[in-house]
């Protein structure tokens, strides 16, 4: 199939297979692997990447769903060639730990503080709920999203 979507700010069209993954999509023909691959079943939210405004994990979206969409990636947050807000935070609050779920928990925070520029704890608990840290970061994670709220930064 014939597919036309914007990925982080430009169009693509390209041709694909309707049952491809959107993850298979951006790690191996768009070669875009900032965005992992954890469970492949929904569960961990290492893949998550945010779809016309909303968090989802990119292992459950198929090609056939992209369609006129807009699609951003952690590739796609960067300004300038540097690290936007929340990235740097994320660093410098040492919520990387491993780094492997750090993408996914980066995109779903995103996607929360561009509805809700300023949530409680709970909302913050609530958008991450779908991504899960093997190293158990999640103190140093919600301070980096507390952190980057009151800082403005999205």
């Amino acid at each position: 199939m014939r597919l036309s979507f914007i990925l982080n700010g430009k169009r693509k069209v390209m041709e694909t297979e309707p049952d491809r993954r959107l993850l298979d999509l951006l790690r191996k023909d768009l070669h875009m692997t900032g965005t992992k691959e954890g469970c492949a079943e929904g569960e961990c939210g290492a893949c998550t990447v945010i779809i016309n405004g909303e968090a989802v994990h990119s292992c459950l979206v198929l090609a056939c769903q992209l369609e006129g969409k807009e699609v951003l990636t952690i590739e796609g947050l960067e300004e300038n060639g540097e690290l936007s807000a929340i990235q740097r935070i994320f660093v410098e609050e040492t919520a990387i730990q491993c780094g492997y779920c750090t993408t996914g928990m980066i995109m779903s925070a995103k996607a929360l503080l561009m509805h809700n520029p300023n949530p409680t704890e709970k909302e913050i608990r609530n958008a991450l709920s779908g991504n899960i840290c093997r190293c158990s970061g999640y103190t140093q994670i919600i301070r980096a999203v507390k952190r980057t709220a009151a800082e403005g930064g999205c």
